[in-house]
């Protein structure tokens, strides 16, 4: 029986919105995000962004640098948050006013708050 010694990884990144960069590469088995994030060449593509500083995370779920991988794993680089998703409702919440927003846009004369 043959075993194989390297595992296939797919590692994504999204410099901006609606544009994905991609890079499948093979690892030997038992590879760790460090060396994927080494061996896609990151910073090719993505020369501002600090491998150390960046979230990291693994089909979705936040990784350390020194985890094993799996093969066909995808290994996801975050970017940091321009603006907390809180405070940007908040803010857009106050330009529109309650009677324009959220439950309160459409609501029928004579009806209760959020009907």
């Amino acid at each position: 029986m043959v075993h194989d010694v390297s595992i296939q990884i797919t590692v994504v990144y999204s410099p901006w919105p609606r544009e994905v960069r991609e890079v499948v590469l093979t690892l030997e088995a038992g590879g760790s995000v460090r060396q994927a994030l080494i061996a896609c060449s990151l910073e090719t593509f993505a020369p501002a962004l600090d491998i150390n500083q960046a979230v990291i995370g693994v089909w979705g779920r936040k990784a350390d640098m020194d985890q094993p991988l799996e093969d066909r794993d995808r290994v996801e680089v975050y970017r940091p948050l321009k603006i907390n998703p809180k405070i940007a409702r908040r803010e857009r919440f106050a330009k529109q006013g309650s009677r324009g927003a959220g439950l309160f846009a459409n609501r029928r004369a004579g009806s209760k708050a959020g009907y």
